[in-house]
């Protein structure tokens, strides 16, 4: 199968061609941000301030190692992109089979719910500690993100990418602020770079700080953003984009660093020092910001949570698209795919507040970024394997030291996943009723680690499938002769604008005198919908008389055409008459709409054309 372009709407939409000097390197700045944004969501607050409240200082080298091993990781991702123009999902589903491509697309779309579900929670929390609106209607409220990715999306990359530095630096800017109001104590901040052993609940927040830092869904998600650079692709080109994006990525993930740093330092000078060390709760760290420091650092504190909520949300719901389309080739309407992730993260936080509370949204978010780590094995071995292999990306391949690096920093994450699923389900199996245990939960972990094992090992032994990685795009086929089509039977679907005139001429192009022509117009009154063919309303009427009009002109002009009306959806309208008239071709005017009227009205064509079997010739 063909392969399309990853985010094909702003594929190469970015030129760098034409630009000198700096402005040349600034035109490669831009994806690590959005990158950058996924490293300082709302998960990360949660964990941060976990991890400062109880922990102080001490778990601040966790955090380092965290970034360092990001910014190891997003630098294969970029590389990725950039020499094999794949994203990871597209890599994963040529190197892997059918069948394990669907368990690893269900693995990554639970990561990015699990991601989304953080957004979604630090919107409300950040709504309601500004505006005092309930959680229950901000998580509401969280739906219409959507509309927003979708303007952005239409406005360009560089628009959005713009949208997100604004965000980023609301949020640095605030964190700056507020860490001169804390004054901490930059000896005891130095000291906790030292690493420690960790175990309990300091090995549980480590791990959900290092799910949150290094996020699966970002390393699919920059391997496809890579892409919107036009570069040239040459040895030279090539490595002149992996350097400038290396550049980009170092600068935005130190600064996400500094963001997750003041965070963990804020709650460590702020809660573990007076003494309150079950600061787990982001609503209870603004009640507490507010009566050690009065209203400045609270406000900024919920300013710049929804500033990073609202930035997060757009990449994770990038990233959603990028895993559809590459791991199951599944395309469908940009706004409907948005939707979909927006509503399965926002059910599981909807059910959360109904049934346990507003108090225990602290604990989920908490939860997901440890599920976000738990993924991670899954997405880091197939992008080592990828970048690793010399056959694949020729002179561009990792190092000997930088691959030692990599496996090194994957197997720490899973050796320290695997602890964690240890100590949690050792604890489960000595509570009374855990009969659930031993039903799903084993049987789950057993069909994962065999996932993990298989995922690794797979692309080590079977090189059978190197000439489908070796050409992602498909094989060129013999076209052999060419003979002229002839079309007897041709639908021409009008509706009384500007555009018909365009339309039939097209139409008649294809067929000329020979062929016969079925004029084609749905009436989509309510009474239509309703009472279907007898009615006999004044649209009707109206409508059958202009499309006889059209046949007593083309009957003139020497062309034999018959005219039919359909009733009610206009999509199945159509296709209705197509096939019951067994159509060979049918041409079909589309609408110019942009924005929002694409959205309501710019469906039709892509309706029709899942509903026929038959050629569909689209004019403009």
């Amino acid at each position: 199968m063909a392969k399309s372009e990853s985010l094909s709407e702003v594929h190469q939409s970015v030129a760098t061609d034409k630009r000198k000097g700096w402005r040349r390197i600034l035109s490669f700045i831009g994806p690590a941000y959005l990158i950058s944004v996924g490293y300082m969501d709302p998960g990360n607050w949660a964990t941060d301030l976990a991890g400062g409240s109880k922990f102080g200082y001490q778990l601040i080298w966790v955090l380092l190692m965290s970034n360092l091993i990001a910014l190891l990781l997003q630098s294969l991702s970029a590389r990725l992109g950039i020499v094999r123009g794949l994203d990871l999902a597209q890599a994963s589903k040529h190197a892997y089979p059918r069948w394990a491509n669907i368990p690893l697309f269900g693995l990554a779309q639970t990561a990015i719910i699990a991601c989304d579900l953080a957004e979604i929670i630090g919107m409300a929390i950040g709504l309601q500690l500004l505006f005092g609106l309930p959680l229950i209607w901000g998580i509401s409220i969280t739906i219409f993100d959507t509309i927003l990715l979708l303007f952005l999306l239409n406005k360009g990359m560089r628009a959005m990418e713009g949208f997100i530095v604004s965000m980023v630096f609301i949020v640095g800017i605030s964190f700056l602020v507020e860490m001169f109001i804390v004054e901490p104590s930059l000896k005891e901040v130095a000291k906790g770079f030292e690493p420690s052993l960790l175990s309990g609940d300091a090995l549980y927040i480590a791990i959900g700080i290092i799910g949150a830092t290094v996020m699966p869904h970002n390393l699919y998600l920059h391997s496809s953003l890579v892409q919107t650079r036009k570069i040239e692709r040459t040895n030279k080109g090539i490595k002149e984009a992996i350097k400038f994006n290396l550049i980009d990525t170092t600068v935005a993930l130190n600064l996400a660093f500094f963001v997750n740093a003041a965070i963990l330092i804020l709650a460590a000078a702020a809660f573990y020092k007076n003494g309150l060390h079950e600061v787990a709760e982001i609503q209870d760290a603004h009640k507490l910001l507010s009566n050690i420091f009065g209203k400045v650092a609270p406000a900024l504190f919920a300013i710049a949570l929804i500033a990073a909520g609202q930035s997060s949300t757009v990449t994770g719901t990038l990233a959603g698209q990028i895993i559809m389309e590459g791991h199951i080739n599944l395309r469908i309407q940009p706004w409907l795919r948005r939707l979909i992730t927006r509503l399965l993260a926002i059910i599981p936080a909807f059910f959360t507040i109904l049934h346990y509370g507003d108090d225990a949204l602290g604990g989920l978010l908490v939860l997901s970024q440890v599920v976000l780590s738990l993924q991670l094995g899954f997405a880091i071995i197939p992008l080592i394997h990828f970048t690793s292999d010399k056959k694949l990306m020729k002179d561009f391949a990792i190092k000997l030291w930088v691959k030692i690096l990599a496996w090194a920093s994957a197997f720490g994450i899973i050796a320290l996943n695997v602890k964690l699923v240890i100590e949690e389900i050792s604890g489960w199996t000595k509570e009374a009723n855990s009969w659930w245990i031993y039903v799903i939960i084993f049987p789950a972990v057993i069909l994962i680690v065999l996932l993990l094992l298989y995922v690794f090992f797979h692309p080590l032994i079977d090189k059978r499938n190197m000439h489908r990685q070796m050409v992602p795009h498909g094989n060129a086929l013999d076209i052999g002769k060419i003979e002229k089509v002839t079309y007897e039977r041709i639908g021409i679907a009008v509706d009384f604008s500007k555009n018909d005139r365009n339309t039939i001429r097209h139409a008649l192009i294809q067929g000329g005198k020979d062929a016969h022509y079925y004029l084609i117009h749905v009436v989509e009154t309510a009474a239509a919908r309703y009472h279907g063919d007898v009615v006999m309303d004044h649209e009707t009427q109206s409508d059958g008389e202009n499309l006889e009009k059209y046949r007593i002109n083309l009957a003139d002009l020497g062309y034999d055409s018959t005219a039919f009306i359909g009733f009610g959806a206009t999509a199945k309208a159509i296709a209705k008459i197509s096939n019951t008239n067994q159509l060979e071709l049918l041409v079909m005017g589309a609408h110019g709409h942009k924005g929002l009227k694409d959205l309501i009205f710019g469906t039709t064509v892509d309706s029709v054309r899942h509903k026929v079997d038959m050629p569909v010739l689209i004019i403009r």
